[in-house]
């Protein structure tokens, strides 16, 4: 057997032992069921938040490479407009 299959299957048992520790704790079956509805709920509110700040950020940068653009576009119609003249 290897070294990283040792490992892996040692992780394994200890998130397995740790979840059945959990569903066997001497609290209510409510009581469990309550401390994961607020965990999954603190995971998707801070999943949500993160996902949030990231569109805003992105649109940040999309309105920063628009900004660019257009003043680039604003250029490039100003020297072809020099040219026309000439």
């Amino acid at each position: 057997m290897s070294i990283g299959k040792f490992i892996a299957g040692f992780a394994i048992g200890g998130v397995v032992g740790g979840l059945i520790g959990v569903l066997l704790a001497p609290q209510s079956g409510e009581e469990t069921r309550e401390r994961i509805a607020d965990k999954s709920k603190e995971i998707c509110d801070k999943a949500h938040d993160t996902a949030s700040e990231i569109q805003s950020k992105a649109d940040g940068i999309v309105s920063d490479i628009q900004a660019k653009g257009d003043e680039l576009i604003s250029k490039l119609q100003d020297v072809i407009n020099k040219q026309k003249n000439t």
